[in-house]
């Protein structure tokens, strides 16, 4: 399914996207190290519902996941890079923490995925990936507008994650939402311009550039949901929630 938000449902959408974008760089000022990932959980719990919004993790339950997720939002430490379920660990200096959240706010969906490291080191190799996924996010969203299409986005976040030497995985990538969280368009991080969907004003699009340091091979934990590097390397992500609009792109997940 596509939706194609109205003006009143992209005012919804504008709503739910400053809210994650609050919630996630509230976090991240709060995670120290010696942070329990189970503290993130409830932190972001008690925010979400605060701000009268809904968590799209609670109750999510999709084929590919050992279901529900039964937390408010995904927390992925160093190797894991996707839906990591959070668990009793506390966060040590120099880990590398993705925090990835989708709340639902009067009914239209905002995602985002923020990759940071924990405390004061300073870790070049790390610093290197979160900036080449947050590059590769500003690309795919400067080509993104009425009358491109989903391969335009694709080439274009591919082409910064493949120079700066990074395997690309196309299993899992971008998405459209709307009243839900995952909907059609698939898009992933590499494919070829003037390809897929046409994209068109009120389309609302999640954007997530995400790489390993050395494979695009993922392996799935025990607990039926965290994704992790089948080499144990290191990973990153970055995501935006866009709005197609009449002259381009509006990013809705910026901190307020």
């Amino acid at each position: 399914m596509i939706e194609i938000l109205n003006p009143t449902e992209l005012r919804c959408a504008k709503s739910s996207g400053a809210l994650v974008a609050d919630i996630l760089y509230t976090l991240k000022g709060r995670v120290q190290v010696g942070t329990n990932l189970l503290d993130v959980d409830r932190w972001a719990r008690e925010m979400i519902v605060d701000a009268g919004g809904v968590s799209c993790y609670v109750d999510y339950a999709p084929s590919f996941g050992r279901g529900p997720f039964g937390h408010y939002i995904c927390t992925s430490v160093n190797d894991a890079v996707l839906h990591g379920l959070p668990y009793d660990y506390s966060l040590n200096d120099g880990d590398l923490l993705t925090l990835d959240l989708a709340v639902s706010k009067d009914g239209v969906v905002a995602d985002s995925a923020i990759t940071f490291i924990v405390g004061d080191s300073k870790l070049p190799e790390s610093a290197a990936m979160i900036e080449a996924t947050e590059r590769a996010l500003r690309a795919g969203i400067a080509v993104a507008g009425p009358g491109a299409r989903i391969g335009d986005i694709s080439y274009a976040i591919g082409t910064v994650l493949s120079d700066a030497g990074y395997p690309i995985n196309t299993e899992f990538g971008g998405h459209g939402l709307g009243s839900t969280m995952h909907q059609e368009p698939h898009v992933p991080n590499t494919g070829r311009p003037g390809r897929g969907f046409e994209l068109r004003p009120g389309l609302l699009l999640a954007l997530e550039p995400w790489v390993m340091a050395n494979t695009a091979q993922l392996v799935t934990d025990p607990d039926g949901w965290t994704l992790r590097s089948a080499t144990g390397c290191l990973t990153a992500h970055s995501e935006h929630t866009i709005a197609i609009t009449n002259d381009g792109a509006e990013i809705l997940t910026l901190p307020s």
